[in-house]
């Protein structure tokens, strides 16, 4: 099963395996790791409902960004471009904190509104959302681009308007092309999503920063989870190698 996943010199899948099965059986077998994970996994709920609705928003923005990129429109392109330059040149943490803390509170001033309403966990969707919507635009610019001239021009050959073309023609031929990136990216952001913790959302990480704030078992604590995180990672890689694999089938 693993050789049909991977395909490649599988040692250190193996490895890998080993490693987590080690650390799964310390949590099992110690009474302090198992307290610490049952403290920390509801915070799992969270990591992944706030990554996904990020990366939603981020498929959308990154979908619009990327077709201003190579737009003729001389203001639509410049716009995008300077978007994503400058989401891009800013640390994510630094733009975490930004969004939080003054652009949600300049916007709260603006619309007449208490920016206190504003949970934190929006603050931090909003944030996640923004940064990677400039690195998916550049994965959508370079997908759109690697469907050849002539597909466009046949599309335009039957009467379909630019619109109908980008939808129907080049949009599906070039998903297929930045399904990797894509999936990358969501993996990037599920680990990023940790840095949320920083706002007090109650994440995976914020959860373990609690406990081990609280009962000193920095130990216990961090490898709990480390495997939440490695495990995580893992099945999204290979499940997006399997879809990956389909595709390439069809």
């Amino acid at each position: 099963m693993i050789k049909k996943i991977f395909k490649v010199d599988n040692t250190w899948a193996f490895i890998l395996a080993f490693l987590i099965a080690w650390m799964i059986f310390k949590i099992y077998t110690g009474d302090e790791y198992l307290k610490a994970f049952n403290y920390i996994i509801p915070g799992l709920r969270i990591t992944f409902a706030s990554t996904l609705i990020s990366f939603i928003i981020a498929l959308i923005l990154g979908l619009l960004l990327g077709i201003g990129r190579i737009s003729k429109n001389k203001v639509s392109s410049t716009l995008s471009r300077t978007y994503i330059e400058f989401v891009r040149g800013v640390p994510i943490l630094i733009l975490i904190f930004t969004i939080a803390f003054v652009v949600v509170v300049d916007a709260a001033k603006f619309l007449n509104i208490n920016n206190g309403n504003v949970p934190m966990i929006v603050r931090a969707i909003i944030a996640l959302s923004i940064f990677y919507g400039a690195y998916i635009a550049e994965v959508f610019r370079a997908g759109i681009e690697s469907v050849s001239i002539g597909q466009r021009e046949g599309g335009a050959s039957l009467g379909l308007n630019d619109k109908q073309v980008m939808r129907h023609i080049v949009l599906p031929q070039a998903f297929r092309n930045m399904l990797p990136a894509l999936g990358n990216d969501f993996i990037s952001m599920m680990k990023d999503s940790s840095l949320l913790s920083v706002l007090a959302v109650q994440d995976l990480t914020y959860k373990g920063r609690l406990y081990a704030g609280s009962t000193f078992r920095f130990q216990e604590t961090y490898l709990v989870l480390t495997v939440c995180y490695l495990c995580i990672t893992l099945f999204l890689s290979i499940l997006q190698r399997r879809l990956e694999q389909k595709l390439e089938a069809r």
